[in-house]
């Protein structure tokens, strides 16, 4: 048996005017279509071919390797909308459906969202939904703190950003880790800041380790030494406003001020912190 919607290796064993035929095992006969053909391939080979339906439903392999597969999360845009549902560009052919009953809210052509691939159970047919909590777990017992993670923005909270975490799990970047513009769809390496209680990830772009805490110390240093000694940027300042000086998040540049306070190397005043004279 093929794995639908996933990389299969199959031997071929016979050419036809129209492409060639790959041994599918209890799925019978799978053609490749000519135009998919490498060169050189003879009978008895084997090959790597995607596994997908044609828009005859048809089991059909292609050398072709789609924008996302079963089992993962991608960033697809919609190239059609209809009665069915959204229809997504993945990279094939035959455009990939999103059922309405698995939009999130309706999709709009033109427009990119998060989506999850999925074997329809009724009708067997390879899809997408925007209704992704359901596929992804909060934690997994093989993250650790501090462990560096591939995460893909796929929503916005009041509390800040949520992430698919390394392909399968769900994390948050609260409001105060953001120092730089994140956007919906947007993939980038982070952290796992904390495993919490109840077993959820709170995430970070950065790690506040001790030399980037010193670093930073340092850099605030200079610039309370620039300003004449005091700087309106306190713990009670906007996110944006310390990432656009410092480049850090709200929560390391607390950590650091909070450091060389303790070091009473300035106060920390209600409305500026300020050198110590």
């Amino acid at each position: 048996m093929v794995e639908l919607g996933k990389l299969n290796t199959l031997k071929v064993i016979k050419f036809v005017d129209f492409g060639l035929y790959l041994d599918g095992g209890g799925d019978g006969e799978i053609l490749l279509p000519v135009r998919n053909i490498p060169a050189g391939i003879r009978v008895g080979d084997e090959l790597e071919v995607f596994i997908y339906l044609d828009s005859e439903d048809m089991i059909i392999a292609t050398t072709e390797t789609p924008k996302a597969m079963v089992g993962e999360f991608a960033v697809l845009n919609v190239v059609e909308v209809n009665q069915i549902g959204a229809f997504l560009d993945w990279g094939l052919p035959k455009d990939l459906l999103v059922p309405f009953g698995e939009q999130q809210k309706p999709m709009e052509k033109g427009q990119s969202y998060v989506v999850y691939l999925y074997i329809d159970a009724a009708s067997e047919r390879i899809a997408a939904t925007t209704k992704l909590d359901k596929h992804l777990a909060e934690s997994s017992p093989y993250f650790k703190e501090q462990q560096q993670v591939d995460l893909l923005i796929c929503g916005r909270t009041d509390l800040g950003y949520k992430a698919v975490v390394n392909g399968f799990a769900t994390g948050l970047i609260f409001n105060t880790e953001v120092f730089k513009p994140i956007k919906y769809g947007q993939q980038m390496k982070g952290y796992i800041k904390r495993i919490r209680e109840d077993k959820k990830l709170d995430l970070c772009l950065q790690l506040a380790n001790r030399e980037a805490l010193d670093e930073l110390s340092q850099k605030i240093m200079r610039f309370l030494e620039k300003q004449g000694g005091t700087s309106a940027l306190t713990d009670k300042s906007r996110p944006e406003d310390i990432a656009a000086q410092f480049a850090v998040s709200k929560s390391s540049y607390k950590k650091a001020i909070g450091k060389l306070y303790k070091q009473r190397l300035i106060v920390i005043n209600k409305d500026n912190i300020s050198l110590v004279k």
